[in-house]
């Protein structure tokens, strides 16, 4: 890595990813110089963050907010268009997109247009307009290394393996926090069960979606863009435990695993540190402790969100985009108490079918999608809404 301390800057920092990359380069001070962060709402923690790291520069989502909470010195500055400035500030050496949802569009295709190297979590990047943003990334010589626990175990599995090679890349899934729920019961899941997840800890719009397996089927459309394969070659597995990342199954037959404890920091380290393969532990599989592990195939019944958000990858263009801007709009709905959990699918259904998928050319034609879906998945949620008391 050299002398010279990577600066970076984490997007979303305030969020559970967010925080988790912050407490790895506090767990590695001579590898990290933090100058960037940036949050939508939480200015108190975003501030008490820009004093512990000694950030220069931070971005707020809301031009409202208190600006005096933040230390003297701190360059303080608000909305998209500072928020696309800070993903591709030429200072920096490393963005960490931590932001979630499709705000985390723009600043994605900012620092892939600034040739940066790009930590991504956001899923939604890759999902809406992963064509775009892997053809700017291209273009301009920037590096998309990914976050999520599954893709990065992926990008460690295919080290060494000749594209040839390669039948299909195997991504697993918990199951979620419903998995043992009767069936019977699932529509009715109150918030409190939805997010106790019995295998990760991540924050709400991500442990909802794991519910759902929106999260997964999220993933899948992400891995197409991030490892070039093609939809019917990425494969989906329940794996209760959570400790088998992914496999890639190869021309021969076999398979190659990557496993590990389900610890977030693990692949926000190795993303971080990349290429550099030294880091600190975060927990040793033991694996004689662990006994067995399970494999099952998804019960497309209890998870009728995988096969919709699944369909709008493959029908492509804006379909993808659409499906992410209504399930992120029935997260939403669903957390405040205005739908049931069973009518996030019916959100997601209404919004594809009735906002027309059109051509991804570019971020503006993504964009114009999103917003036609909000406002198609809004409607379908003043219906529903009226029938979920």
């Amino acid at each position: 890595m050299g002398s010279r301390r990577r600066r970076i800057a984490i997007l979303g920092s305030t969020g559970s990813i967010g925080r988790s990359a912050l407490s790895v380069a506090e767990a590695h001070p001579d590898a990290f110089e933090v100058v960037g962060l940036s949050a939508h709402r939480n200015v108190e923690l975003l501030a008490s963050q820009a004093r512990r790291f000694d950030a220069t520069r931070v971005v707020v989502g809301d031009d409202r907010a208190d600006r005096t909470v933040f230390p003297p010195g701190v360059e303080v500055s608000s909305g998209v268009e500072a928020l696309e400035s800070l993903a591709s500030d030429p200072s920096l050496d490393l963005v960490v997109n931590a932001i979630v949802g499709a705000a985390g569009l723009r600043p994605t295709a900012a620092s892939a247009g600034a040739g940066k190297r790009l930590a991504l979590a956001n899923k939604e990047s890759l999902v809406a307009a992963g064509e775009i943003v892997t053809r700017l990334a291209r273009r301009n010589g920037a590096e998309i290394i990914p976050i999520d626990s599954e893709h990065s175990s992926v990008m460690r599995c295919l080290k060494g393996v000749e594209p040839a090679g390669v039948a299909s890349v195997v991504l697993t899934a918990s199951g979620g926090p419903l998995r043992d729920l009767p069936l019977s019961a699932v529509a009715d899941a109150d918030l409190s069960q939805v997010l106790s997840h019995p295998t990760w800890d991540m924050g709400t719009k991500v442990t909802v979606d794991s519910a759902t397996l929106v999260n997964k089927a999220m993933e899948v459309i992400e891995a197409r863009w991030l490892f070039d394969v093609p939809l019917e070659k990425i494969e989906v597995v329940v794996h209760r435990e959570s400790i088998v990342h992914s496999l890639v199954r190869l021309s021969d037959g076999t398979l190659l695993a990557h496993l590990g404890v389900p610890d977030m920091r693990v692949p926000i380290q190795y993303a971080m540190l990349h290429p550099d393969e030294s880091g600190l532990s975060f927990g040793r599989c033991d694996l004689a402790a662990l006994g067995s592990l399970s494999f099952d195939e998804i019960d497309h019944g209890r998870y009728p969100c995988f096969e919709l958000v699944l369909e709008a990858g493959r029908r492509g263009g804006t379909a993808p985009a659409v499906a992410a801007t209504a399930d992120e709009s029935a997260v939403e709905a669903f957390v405040r108490g205005r739908i049931r959990f069973g009518m996030i699918s019916r959100v997601i259904e209404g919004a594809l079918a009735s906002v027309p998928s059109g051509p991804a050319d570019d971020i503006g034609a993504v964009i114009a999608a999103e917003e036609r879906a909000a406002a198609a998945a809004e409607a379908v949620i003043a219906r529903l809404g009226d029938r979920s008391t």
